[in-house]
């Protein structure tokens, strides 16, 4: 789980919205692409045409889904985000993405299994299902990209918020984001990796 990071002066550490969001994308795409691969193969209740043609709406629909949920919580925060402070600490990329990873490693392993047993009743539907989840958070993470470029402002929000129960970046504990110039971190717009890093 993320720990708070505090500044020598009394910052706060801050982990980009985008990344957080881009984090789980890789892992739900891969565990949804093996699970559907290898889900094809059991004949299943429904037959695999079937489940291949179901499989193949509820990618469209998770993928949907998951790109637009909550998009009115993550514009409000957007629009009153303040200022990163000049000690607060913005935390590196790669640290984000692993401290996502590590805290949901096993939510990950156990919808993948989920969607790897649904495959005896329909053929590789839940694997794709898993994949449309993970497309749709990539989704996500280039809708903020946009909005990051228009406005010129990159979002943050606090490490410790990320902790707990619902601590998603637009979990309850979230009060309010904070924004820096474009240049600042490791991570571009959307969340992508960024060649080189800049100060604040």
């Amino acid at each position: 789980m993320a720990r708070a990071v505090r500044g020598a002066r009394g910052g706060q550490g801050l982990a980009r919205v985008a990344v957080v969001v881009r984090a789980g994308a890789a892992p739900l795409w891969w565990a949804g692409v093996f699970a559907a691969g290898i889900g094809v193969l059991p004949e299943g209740v429904t037959g695999r045409r079937i489940g291949v043609l179901a499989g193949a709406a509820l990618f469209v629909v998770g993928a949907a889904v998951v790109a637009l949920t909550r998009r009115r919580r993550y514009t409000a925060l957007l629009r009153g985000a303040a200022r990163a402070g000049k000690h607060d600490v913005l935390q590196d990329r790669a640290v984000t993405v692993r401290n996502w990873r590590r805290g949901h490693r096993w939510w990950l392993l156990a919808a993948w299994a989920v969607a790897l047993g649904s495959a005896f009743a329909m053929p590789a539907a839940g694997g794709m299902l898993l994949a449309g989840t993970g497309t749709g958070l990539w989704l996500k993470a280039a809708w903020l990209g946009r909005r990051e470029r228009a406005e010129e402002q990159l979002v943050w929000l606090r490490v410790d918020w990320l902790d707990g129960r619902g601590g998603g970046p637009v979990g309850k504990a979230v009060k309010a984001y904070r924004g820096t110039g474009v240049a600042a971190g490791d991570a571009a717009p959307g969340g992508t990796r960024r060649r080189t890093a800049a100060l604040v």
